[in-house]
């Protein structure tokens, strides 16, 4: 059984990932950390706890971590995931506590502790995960691969070069693309691929089990905010979002990647947090000095087979319902 660790803000799609990863019979989610971003550190902490509830993952450890970027200023994204995070649904939050350790804390003890290498998919502003390579180097020993979700290729929605993720933290982004691990960027050039189906929505909504309900009222959300997107497969759909990354750990035969040189912009207010992905295939001017086309190259997600990802996300989550 694979490992996993997710590292979240949730956050509406980050919802939809949790419930996922918690569900998939072939992985074992070890622990959730919590960070920051789409809403504030003690909302996603109970945001994320009221989700892994929800799909009856009660023994999965949650704590918090950075309630700030390295640098910058925090900011949220309220507008499309709602004033609480979890699209204002009123979903009952549960009552359990975080663990009573750090986020960092807790990543060094359970990926030391996992029998093999942990899959880490952060899904959320890598400070966490920039601060534990930092203070506990030694953990690299053990994690097999990052799968992240952040970034572009191409263009940017926090700004028009920069995707949230990064751009709210790039020198915790730097700092974990340029650690040399095994790194997946599953950036919004495949995001809005993978989506859900207007009438898979609504069967989610009608179903017994409260994980699919959750789900469908979350995917409902994202359609009512973001179904008009012209990178959707049909209008009305609703993307998977993070929870994309986490189908890409599932099944990566789905995703077409390429072996590229990134960088992350940090200066000029215009392109920072941009991540610079170099697409050239032959030395130039600025790379025969360096050497900069064998250095620091990750996997970038350049397609997606959408549909073959809904599919498994909606398997997976209706595989607890008795409908």
């Amino acid at each position: 059984m694979g490992q996993l660790i997710l590292d979240v803000d949730t956050g509406v799609d980050d919802a939809l990932a949790l419930m996922l990863a918690a569900r998939h019979p072939d992985w074992n989610l070890r622990a959730v950390t919590c960070v920051a971003g789409n809403t504030s550190l003690e909302g996603v902490v109970r945001n994320t706890i009221t989700v892994l509830d929800a799909v009856g993952a009660t023994s999965v450890p949650v704590a918090a971590g950075a309630a700030r970027p390295l640098l910058g200023e925090p900011h949220d994204a309220g507008h499309v995931h709602g004033s609480d995070g979890l699209a204002d649904l009123g979903w009952p939050p549960s009552t359990r506590a975080p663990a009573a350790i750090h986020a960092v804390e807790l990543l060094r003890r359970e990926i030391l502790a996992s029998p093999e290498p942990v899959t880490l998919v952060p899904l959320a502003p890598m400070t966490n995960i920039a601060l534990l390579l930092r203070t506990y180097p030694e953990v690299a020993t053990n994690i097999g691969r990052i799968v992240f979700m952040g970034g572009s290729a191409s263009a940017g929605n926090a700004s028009p070069v920069a995707e949230f993720n990064v751009w709210h933290d790039p020198e915790a982004a730097q700092i974990v693309i340029s650690s040399g691990l095994p790194i997946t960027m599953y950036g919004l050039d495949v995001f809005y691929s993978a989506a859900v189906e207007a009438p898979d929505i609504r069967l989610l909504l009608e179903a017994d089990d409260a994980g699919c309900r959750l789900s469908g009222q979350l995917l409902s959300h994202l359609a009512r905010v973001n179904g008009d997107d012209f990178r959707l497969t049909s209008p009305g759909s609703a993307g998977l979002g993070d929870a994309g990354a986490v189908c890409a750990v599932i099944d990566p035969e789905g995703l077409t990647t390429s072996r590229l040189r990134v960088e992350v912009s940090l200066s000029t207010p215009l392109t920072r947090g941009q991540t610079v992905v170099d697409h050239r295939t032959k030395a130039s001017e600025t790379t025969l000095p360096h050497g900069y086309l064998s250095q620091d190259s990750i996997e970038v997600a350049l397609d997606v087979d959408g549909p073959r990802y809904a599919s498994l996300f909606l398997d997976t989550i209706r595989s607890h319902d008795g409908n």
